[in-house]
């Protein structure tokens, strides 16, 4: 039988350099990236999910609103994050907001629901970083909680309990979908068995069939709990031009400038080109042409039984031009041959 894949594109709002090689303003970033959305809905593409970040390197902090707007533009494309960062945040806002986007694109929302690897959202909004795992586990009980009842009655120790609690608006048709996102930790692949929520893998580095262990674990635990197993997903880094070398050429320079500048706050090594080439030959960076992207997409959605795939697209620097060029290939090159290599 053939193996459907959902193929979508992932940004993070970088900010990007204008025609004149100096960086843009946040303002003009984000409509350039409600400019992306539309023509991934236009080229056919499944879903655009939009990163939370409070940094200047990265325009959007409130996704929502930028996916209302793509939302206004568009038919068919559905709209997500990548990801909310749960941790830091309202879990009843945010339900709130994304059930508002699901009425307003007429049931094309999604929420990825993660603790994120950027952390500035936990001063700017009163948390101690020392709470980080105990305020996600928390706080994505309650947001679970608030899928699946209405009105919610739920009990924790952040916040007073909610006894038979509406929140308004509710979804029309079916629960809002709600992936859980997870970097590497087994406990946090549990975790999403647990909720019975769709696993979203980002692989950022390395061979993807590493992450085998994982889609293992996230199977194993369904049957232990005697479910159907929910759909998983992989969120890699790449980029598509019409040669191998073309894309090479265009994504090196400003891979290595976003990489080297949260390298550095990391205690990272700056990045070589050996490195870079090597993530390109056979670890989890899909650049090059149609072709090239297409047959690595394919491998890696056989070998980990994957429901969905979505390629980071934006890299740092890298000009809004070069991206749409590189969205256009996605949709109308690289998804057609997944879909019959997959066949």
């Amino acid at each position: 039988m053939p193996q459907h894949l959902e193929m979508g594109l992932d940004t993070f709002g970088d900010v990007t350099a204008g025609p004149d090689g100096r960086l843009l303003p946040h303002a003009q970033v984000i409509r350039n990236v409600i400019a992306e959305g539309v023509l991934a809905d236009r080229v056919g593409i499944d879903f655009i999910g939009i990163g939370e970040h409070h940094r200047a390197d990265f325009a959007v902090s409130a996704p929502e609103i930028v996916l209302a707007a793509i939302a206004a533009l568009t038919g068919r494309i559905r709209l997500g994050s990548a990801v909310t960062v749960l941790s830091s945040d309202d879990p009843i806002r945010v339900f709130q907001r994304f059930t508002t986007l699901d009425a307003a694109s007429n049931g094309r929302a999604e929420v990825i629901l993660g603790r994120g690897s950027f952390t500035e959202s936990f001063p700017l909004f009163g948390h101690a970083l020392s709470d980080y795992e105990a305020l996600f586990e928390e706080k994505l009980d309650l947001f679970a909680a608030l899928v699946r009842q209405n009105p919610v009655n739920w009990k924790g120790a952040s916040r007073p309990p909610l006894v038979a609690q509406s929140v308004f608006p509710q979804t029309e048709t079916r629960p809002l979908t709600t992936w859980i996102g997870v970097g590497g930790s087994p406990e946090s692949v549990v975790r999403a068995a647990r909720y019975d929520m769709p696993l979203m893998l980002a692989i950022i580095g390395g061979e993807p069939r590493r992450f085998g262990r994982h889609v293992d674990l996230y199977r194993r635990a369904f049957a232990q709990l005697g479910r159907p197993v929910q759909p998983i997903g992989v969120h890699s880094p790449g980029h598509v031009a019409d040669t191998d070398e073309q894309a090479r050429a265009q994504l090196w320079p400003d891979y290595k400038t976003m990489r080297d500048l949260i390298g550095a706050e990391r205690g990272w090594p700056p990045m070589g080109r050996a490195e870079f080439d090597q993530e390109a030959d056979h670890g989890s960076l899909y650049v090059g042409s149609p072709e090239t992207v297409a047959r690595k997409i394919a491998a890696t959605a056989k070998v980990l039984g994957l429901s969905r795939f979505d390629l980071k697209y934006s890299a740092g620097p890298m000009p809004h031009e070069t991206i749409m060029r590189s969205i256009e290939l996605y949709g109308t090159r690289v998804i057609p041959m997944v879909r019959e290599l997959l066949a």
